[in-house]
């Protein structure tokens, strides 16, 4: 099996990210997400959480991906992952990190698939005049 990932939220961007990632790649198993609404508090996050680890095959390890350092979904998932030796939490989720992740969880283990997430979503943020201007750079 592969490594599981639980994508969560402020509001309904988890979902939207994985319904998008599989709109490019196809289909994916071994992934859910939690939203995070007004009303919900950290204890309702961590509930959420353990719902979706039931539903997962956790043995390859589990890779919380969230959308702020610090904010309710990152403190959540930080309670229950940072006992565990093969689960982590990932910041600062888009689609580009999500796609990468996704496609490689085939063919790496957990460490690799956690760096894979760090640099593809940081890899994924590009300015369309920087990145002509390193493109002339290059010609020269």
């Amino acid at each position: 099996m592969t490594v599981g990932i639980i994508i969560g939220t402020h509001g309904e961007s988890a979902r939207e990210l994985l319904k998008s990632a599989e709109m490019i790649i196809g289909k994916q198993d071994n992934v859910e997400f939690i939203t995070f609404v007004p009303g919900e508090n950290t204890d309702t996050l961590i509930q959420k959480f353990h719902e979706k680890l039931d539903a997962l095959d956790t043995s390859e390890g589990v890779l919380f991906m969230v959308d702020l350092f610090g904010g309710s979904p990152y403190n959540a998932a930080s309670q229950i992952a940072l006992p565990k030796e093969k689960m982590d939490v990932v910041t600062g989720v888009n689609i580009p990190m999500l796609l990468e992740t996704l496609s490689m969880r085939a063919a790496s283990g957990f460490e690799d698939l956690r760096n894979t997430a760090l640099t593809a979503g940081s890899d994924g943020v590009k300015s369309l005049k920087q990145s002509l201007k390193n493109v002339e750079e290059d010609d020269l």
